[in-house]
Formats: C-alpha cells, structure tokens, sequence
C-alpha cells in the first residue's frame, strides 16, 4: 500500500504548486489555564498534510508579525500567506469535546478572495465565518470542514454560539467533494449536506469516543470504531488532523473504508500529547493502522 500511495502522491504533485492548501483562520486559542496556543482547523489540518509527505500552503489572515511569531516553531513544514489585518482571531476555550465552549476575544475578519489556487487538495477550514461570499477555486479534491459557517459571530467578548450556515454556504456546498463535521454539525448543517451529496459528496461524521460514520457517494453508511485511549490528553485539533488525514487518502486512491481508518488513526496520536507538535507523520500513523488489524 505504501508504494501505491507514494505512485499516487507524486501523480498529485504534477505540475502544482502545492499538494494540500487550507483555507482559514490561523488562531490564538486562550486555555483555561492562562497559556496561549496556537491553533485553527487552517493550522492543524496543513501540519497533519506536511506531516503525510505533502507540500502544504496555508491561507491566513490576521497580524503578520503575530502569526509568524506563533507559528515559529513549525515554519519550516509548511508556506504560510497572511493577509493583514487589525487582529489575529483569538478564541478563549474551555472544557473538552462536546463540552467544550469558546468566546471570541478578537477577530481577524474575512479573508479576501484569493482567486484560483492551484492544488491537489483544497481545505476550506473556517473557524469564525471568515471565508469570502464565494468560496475560493481549486483542487482536484475540493474538502470542507464547516466547523466555521455553523457558528454565529458575535462582538467581542461573547460566546460563540451553533447556527445553522448561511444559505449563500449551503448554495455552494454542490462543490464540495467531502465534508468532514461532527454529528452535532451535522445536525445543523443538513440542508448543507443534502445539498453537497445531491452532487456526489463524501460525507464523515465523528462523534467524539463513539464511532464515526463514512457515507459514501450513493452507498451505504460505514460505521468505524475509533481508536480508544485510557488517557487522551488533548483534543483540540483531533477533529482537523482527521480531516487532513481523511482527505488525503481520498486524493491518493484509498477507498472510504480505508480513508476513514487513517483518519481515525491520525485523530487518536493526536490526542495522545499536546498541541500541534502532537501532529503524527505518516510512518507513525501506517504503524498504528498495522498495529490495530
């Protein structure tokens, strides 16, 4: 599998500039603690890209010196494009999984449309309603996670609340090649699914220690138990490496039950330490896969 998968990878790769772009807000997310991490479906999901072999790009916008400072320790695995602004989205966060909630300390604003990005794989990764009116263009893969367009957006200070995405979204969700959301989204964004497997969509649904649910183009459901652990130590993020891990299988060949299993697999290393640096490579991921057949 693994010398089909790198076949597949370097066909990807042919004349593009990048392998794997995300679209979003990079984060400054405040833990209950005090400490500042950074954070974003944009960030974990490029890391998790560069991380399988992939060339990573993302799109950003916010303070530039901020980001960069912030993005530091990882500026070596991907390219990072800011687009300036007043301030970098900042959320404060507390609890865990379905517990959690988030105010919005600060916020960056939405991104401008970059025009057509010529990639492999194009994430469109909002986390505070930040993409343009009309979706970016490009990738051969085209995934959404729209984790971003079912939230409301309040003023500074508020918390941050479930919506359902506006109808300009679910008009466009026809686009879309996969989705990745949890079933809690799920529930608000069902117009937006209806819409995007209308067309021939992939749709995931995660639903925390329970099992996640692959629904094929036309087919069947596909139940996939998740990788268990005693101790998980941190779950921010989980959610986007699934997404990358997720996508990345599709774009290679793999089939959904196949796609679904790595995904799974990159989620449960992430969880297993803190932050992005938890982000699992590719050797590590194919050994857990081997490890849990």
């Amino acid at each position: 599998m693994a010398n089909r998968s790198t076949g597949r990878r370097e066909e990807l790769n042919s004349a593009l500039q990048f392998d794997y772009t995300t679209v979003g807000h990079v984060t400054i997310d405040v833990l209950e603690d005090g400490s500042h991490r950074p954070g974003g479906t944009a960030l974990y999901a490029a890391l998790q890209a560069a991380r399988l072999g992939l060339r990573a790009l993302i799109l950003t916008r916010g303070v530039p010196e901020e980001i960069e400072s912030l993005l530091e320790p990882w500026a070596g695995e991907f390219e990072l494009r800011i687009q300036p602004a007043d301030a970098t989205t900042t959320l404060a966060t507390r609890g865990l999984g379905d517990e959690r909630s988030q105010r919005l300390l600060a916020w960056a604003g939405p991104i401008e449309d970059p025009g057509e990005l010529r990639c492999a794989i194009l994430h469109l990764a909002p986390v505070a309603a930040e993409l343009p009116e009309r979706w970016p263009q490009g990738g051969r893969l085209l995934g959404l996670t729209p984790q971003g367009l079912a939230r409301s957006l309040p003023e500074a200070g508020g918390a941050v609340l479930a919506s359902a995405p506006a109808a300009s979204a679910t008009d466009q969700a026809e686009r879309v090649d996969a989705i990745v959301l949890s079933a809690q989204e799920g529930l608000r964004c069902a117009r937006l699914i209806e819409r995007a497997q209308a067309s021939g969509a992939l749709i995931a649904l995660t639903d925390g220690e329970r099992p996640a649910s692959i629904i094929p183009p036309g087919g069947t459901p596909i139940v996939l138990p998740v990788h268990l652990l005693e101790r998980p130590v941190d779950d921010l993020g989980a959610g986007d490496v699934y997404a990358a891990a997720l996508f990345t299988a599709l774009a290679e060949g793999r089939r959904p039950e196949q796609a679904g299993e790595m995904a799974n697999a990159a989620a449960a290393l992430r969880m297993q330490g803190l932050g992005p640096e938890a982000v699992a490579g590719r050797a590590e991921i194919e050994a857990s896969l081997l490890g849990s057949r």
